[in-house]
């Protein structure tokens, strides 16, 4: 039976992503608050890479507020894709922090699942900073997140949000279209 936090973690967490596929701005407070309940227990399991991932969406979360609304020269942003040399180097780097602070949590931590869990947390960042550009490319990226995350918190008990990161899995999919679809319109009536 989940818990209360994790219960009231994924109902935010859910409305925040939903809200981000839909292009809704207030995917950022609905995330800020759904990141913090999501610290907490992930800070009780023992999987303190998403524990530090979350702090990072709380803070960026409050960047990516402003930037959607204001950072194109005070107007909203729009939504655009990143150029092939962004996400050239990427992957490389993705990969390689990864086993980087997988091999901190394994060598000085309890950490469960330490590299998987270090995965986790560093494609989230870059499709986080994808995301608070407003970069098509966030979509994909979220999508390997979903992939890797899914069987982790099922591992560790947390079968609710085992099955909020598949729906999750899915509204990714249907937000990469939908995203295309808006970045489309947006370049044939500004």
């Amino acid at each position: 039976m989940p818990s209360l936090l994790e219960l009231a973690a994924n109902a935010f967490t859910a409305a925040a992503i939903f809200l981000a596929g839909r292009n809704n701005v207030h995917t950022w407070w609905t995330g800020i608050v759904g990141c913090t309940l999501f610290g907490i227990l992930f800070a009780r399991n023992r999987l303190y890479a998403d524990v530090l991932l979350q702090a990072f969406f709380v803070g960026t979360g409050v960047l990516g507020w402003w930037r959607w609304l204001h950072g194109n020269h005070g107007a909203p942003l729009p939504i655009t894709h990143a150029g092939w040399r962004t996400l050239a180097w990427m992957v490389p780097a993705g990969i390689a922090a990864s086993a980087a602070y997988g091999a901190l949590l394994h060598f000085y931590t309890d950490a469960y699942a330490p590299f998987i869990d270090s995965a986790v947390l560093v494609f989230s960042v870059i499709a986080q900073l994808l995301m608070m550009q407003r970069r098509i490319e966030n979509w994909p990226v979220w999508l390997l997140v979903n992939t890797i995350a899914a069987p982790l918190y099922y591992s560790r008990g947390l079968h609710l949000t085992a099955f909020l990161y598949l729906c999750f899995w899915v509204n990714a999919i249907v937000s990469w279209v939908w995203w295309t679809r808006l970045a489309r319109r947006q370049r044939i009536d500004p």
